[in-house]
């Protein structure tokens, strides 16, 4: 028989959604970590990371879902019966108070169990008692020589540097040993050179503590360098989990893509395994498994791309050096061919104006499902040939009755985007342009807190205001089925046999 492999989750999250004023800000996520992972919760401002940090630590209850820490179910106890402990941002020192005492403040709280006694009544009932001052002094000084600060004890914190007081904020955390610790963008207020060296001492740190550390970061140089599983979220969902060479060798979707490193992301056509078509030309890939003609997005790094020269036998596609510029110890160049401008990384400078030939590796392309290729609304019938949906209503030919429940299908080639509100026939912000070759896709957030992807020609800037028109020719619905409680008993019958 065949050895079941056990997973140590410290931390395990389970269908949590978290709800503030009718935004859903984490929806129905799993996650679980094991112990003594090193791991980053990775994604743009807004994702919802911090607040999924926050509802481990106890500060934040979910909306919905469980929360467990060693198998226990936490979702209701607060934060200070956790085995967790949170460095924050800001770092939260007490000014009042020196260096050493900052660090002891939690230890002189703290009780620990010393044994049991017989009470009236002859149970047995335990008997806690709180640290001595020799003992304070200890964890206080091992915590302190951990971080690099044995000889600050008597300091007034505000006389410490920005990077200081956050080694300052890490001991307190770390004096009271707790079996998880949880970082809400530490190193966001220090300057560069601060935050390369504490990204050095963190990772250093972690592993001469072998403790489990969840990190919470927008920056994804720090998810990289410091992390053994990164989490990328986005929309309050988690878009990837893996190794961060994973991530940024194969990700999973073209936000992944987008967000990690700099990218070529394009549209393509999956001709079939190991063969892929785009910018008119077909090129060997290593990926297959994808349905014969299948539409993708596929990324090219810029380090993947080698230039030749104009006359060279090798390459697949001609272009033109657009810009050229020196980084140290590469050139970074634009160059457009087949009507794309490729990012390209490269030791041998190209001068603007110079016809190349860009040869890419079957290693190179990494292909990727889309995301989605149409628009999906949940909407209702309200009048004859009108359908309500995303707080508009809408004339669309149908002969169903009012009141139906039904999904409106709205194709990307259906949507336009319009510079006047006014114009559109619902309203909304630009939250992403991302740039596909020969088109960009934009994701604009209504009012209503929907969102359409649309394909355009046209380039849209972050924030700006937008008008949506529709061509309801193109729109399409499905009547929405509502399961009957037998067959949901059904259901349930099913699953557990």
């Amino acid at each position: 028989m065949r050895e079941q492999r056990v997973i140590d989750k410290i931390i395990d999250v389970k269908n949590v959604t978290k709800v503030f004023d009718d935004t859903t800000v984490i929806d129905e996520l799993s996650l679980y970590i094991r112990r003594g992972q090193f791991v980053t919760l990775l994604g743009p401002s807004g994702c919802g990371k911090t607040t999924l940090l926050r509802m481990i630590a106890g500060f934040v209850a979910p909306t919905e879902g469980k929360i467990y820490v060693e198998g226990q179910d936490v979702t209701t106890i607060p934060p200070y019966k956790r085995p967790v402990n949170t460095v924050f941002q800001k770092y939260a020192l007490f000014p009042h108070l020196n260096v050493f005492n900052n660090v002891a403040y939690g230890l002189k709280l703290k009780k620990i169990l010393s044994g049991e006694k017989t009470n009236r009544k002859g149970e047995k009932v335990p008997v806690f008692r709180k640290f001595t001052k020799e003992e304070i002094a200890n964890k206080v000084n091992r915590a302190l020589k951990l971080v690099g600060l044995e000889d600050y004890g008597h300091r007034d914190v505000n006389s410490l540097s920005g990077g200081q007081q956050q080694r300052v904020a890490i001991a307190r955390a770390l004096v009271c040993e707790p079996k998880v610790l949880l970082l809400d963008e530490p190193l966001g207020a220090l300057d560069l050179k601060m935050r390369k060296e504490m990204q050095i001492e963190l990772t250093k740190m972690h592993k001469e503590l072998g403790i489990t550390f969840i990190y919470v970061t927008h920056d994804q140089e720090e998810a990289l360098t410091m992390s053994d599983v990164v989490v990328v979220l986005n929309d309050g969902l988690i878009q990837q989990i893996g190794t961060p060479k994973q991530v940024y060798d194969e990700p999973a979707n073209a936000f992944v893509a987008d967000f990690i490193g700099e990218s070529n992301i394009i549209s393509g056509i999956m001709i079939k395994d190991f063969s892929v078509k785009f910018l008119d030309t077909v090129f060997v890939c290593e990926d297959k498994g994808f349905a014969k003609n299948e539409q993708v997005d596929l990324v090219i790094r810029p380090e993947d791309i080698t230039v030749l020269p104009e006359d060279s036998d090798k390459g697949q596609l001609t272009g033109t050096v657009l810009s050229a510029v020196f980084k140290g110890t590469w050139y970074e160049m634009e160059i457009t061919a087949n009507g794309y401008e490729f990012t390209v990384q490269s030791t041998i400078e190209a001068k603007v104006g110079q016809k190349v030939k860009l040869s890419i590796e079957p290693d190179g392309i990494h292909i990727m499902k889309k995301l989605r290729t149409v628009n999906e609304f949940v909407g209702e019938v309200s009048g004859e040939n009108t359908v309500d949906f995303c707080g508009g209503t809408f004339e669309i030919s149908t002969d169903l009755e009012r009141g139906t429940p039904v999904k409106v299908f709205v194709p990307f080639d259906a949507v336009e985007l319009t510079d006047d509100e006014e114009d559109g026939e619902i309203g909304g912000n630009v939250a992403r342009s991302l740039y596909k070759g020969r088109y960009y896709q934009v994701q604009v957030y209504t009012d209503t807190d929907e969102d359409f992807y649309i394909d355009t020609s046209d380039e849209w800037d972050i924030d700006d205001r937008v008008g949506i028109k529709l061509d309801k020719s193109k729109l399409r619905l499905e009547v929405i089925v509502e399961e009957t409680e037998e067959e949901n008993q059904a259901e349930d019958g099913g699953d557990e046999a």
